[in-house]
């Protein structure tokens, strides 16, 4: 390809889709990977209907960058979203970042905003023979405490979010001349994100090293994997990944780094959505774990967080981890009672006050559940030639992370 490529980005506004346009168009106007940018989500940018973060704008501003709001459900809207502008060139690569992200959409909601829309981007996709087609696949699974954790390992889908994700991986994997390739990621965090369950754990153990008193957390002892991920390396795993497969093609593709997409929903729910694959069908895809190397337990993911803060990592007592184990649902507010109102406090005292902020130290229900995370990432490495560069979840990358938000004030300037 003489010239740069055009991309779409799809979705992932309230994800990290953001991360992955900056380092496409840089707003700084060091060089840029693609010669035109296309980015198409539901919300609204002006005025924004979504946190942002302070650089993105800064993107929008960029030659040649176009964002879209667009109800994606509709196929004919995808459709339009894939005609270049007068005078462009079709588009080369489309990452595919849509779907719903919270645990307890119905299931209506969940097929629709995920499975069928992925579905409608990737069949309009194939009809236009993109080069490559990127989908990400957030950490919904429950994977093995131990085990190879490689992309061969069978993990099981978190309730019906992660179902009709994996679904909509199944869709994808069986669209004939689709040039996909698949992104599953471990634990995010990093700058200006502010989706899964670890950035508001980040933000109770500021709440604790604020009030000078230990972190604990359910789940004792902790010594499951809850491997991490920084959404630098998200974005430049999907680049690498759209740059691999625009060379090599799907047939190859396959050939090299498919997997198995192995059917794990109900056989009764074969007929609830058009294109639901069913599991007598086999479907294999190239797939790539992205993960750093930190390879942490979630009692020494505690200690790093609450060290950075100036405090300790512990776990409630025995009583309280039986009674959360059994009716979370009735404890959660009193688990949460102390850190979000200790939150409050930060955000309206801080140095600006900063009330409207879209982070939050509350956790769900979701967010306080057990979650085994692993996903090694030496496939991609070996393969594609990807070199993380956050290779390690540490103090050093908090703060960054830390003093971002606080320079555009949206997390609590309290301490030192």
């Amino acid at each position: 390809m003489s010239r740069k490529p055009n991309a779409i980005i799809f979705g992932g506004l309230n994800t990290c889709s953001r991360t992955l346009a900056a380092l496409l168009v840089p707003p700084d106007g060091s060089e840029r990977l693609v010669e035109n940018l296309r980015i198409v989500d539901k919300y609204a940018v002006m005025p924004p209907t979504t946190y942002l973060g302070s650089v993105f704008p800064d993107v929008l501003k960029q030659p040649n960058v176009e964002y879209r709001q667009a109800n994606l459900t509709v196929s004919a809207t995808v459709a339009s979203c894939f005609e270049p502008r007068a005078g462009n060139e079709p588009f080369d690569y489309v990452f595919d970042f849509t779907g719903e992200i919270q645990w307890d959409r119905p299931e209506g909601i969940q097929i629709g905003h995920t499975f069928k829309i992925a579905r409608l981007v990737g069949l309009e996709a194939a009809k236009r023979k993109v080069k490559a087609y990127v989908r990400i696949q957030h950490p919904f699974y429950q994977c093995k405490e131990s085990g190879s954790h490689d992309e061969k390992e069978d993990v099981k889908p978190e309730g019906v979010l992660g179902t009709w994700w994996h679904e909509a991986l199944r869709a994808l994997g069986a669209i004939e001349d689709l040039n996909l390739v698949i992104v599953r990621t471990a634990l995010p965090y990093g700058p200006y994100i502010n989706y899964t369950a670890l950035i508001p754990f980040i933000a109770v153990a500021a709440c604790y090293g604020h009030l000078k008193q230990p972190m604990k957390a359910l789940n004792s002892p902790g010594k499951y994997p809850s491997h991490t991920v920084h959404v630098d390396d998200i974005a430049g795993a999907m680049w690498a990944a759209a740059e691999w497969m625009a060379k090599t093609g799907r047939t190859e593709a396959d050939a090299i780094a498919g997997e198995e997409i192995l059917f794990k929903n109900d056989k009764n729910k074969v007929d609830e959505a058009e294109g639901v694959v069913p599991p007598s069908k086999k479907v294999v895809a190239p797939l790539f774990n992205i993960e750093d190397d930190s390879k942490l337990t979630f009692v020494e993911l505690g200690n790093v967080v609450a060290s950075f803060f100036g405090t300790t990592f512990d776990f409630h007592n025995f009583m309280t981890n039986i009674a959360a184990k059994f009716r979370l649902e009735d404890i959660i507010e009193d688990i949460n009672e102390v850190h979000v109102s200790t939150w409050t406090t930060m955000i309206t005292t801080s140095k600006p006050p900063i009330p409207n902020t879209r982070f939050s130290s509350y956790m769900d229900v979701y967010n306080l559940k057990k979650h085994v995370v692993a996903f090694n990432a030496d496939k991609i490495k070996n393969i594609i030639g990807y070199k993380l560069k956050r290779p390690e979840f540490n103090h050093e990358a908090l703060r960054d992370m830390v003093d971002k938000l606080k320079a555009e004030n949206s997390w609590p300037n309290n301490d030192p």
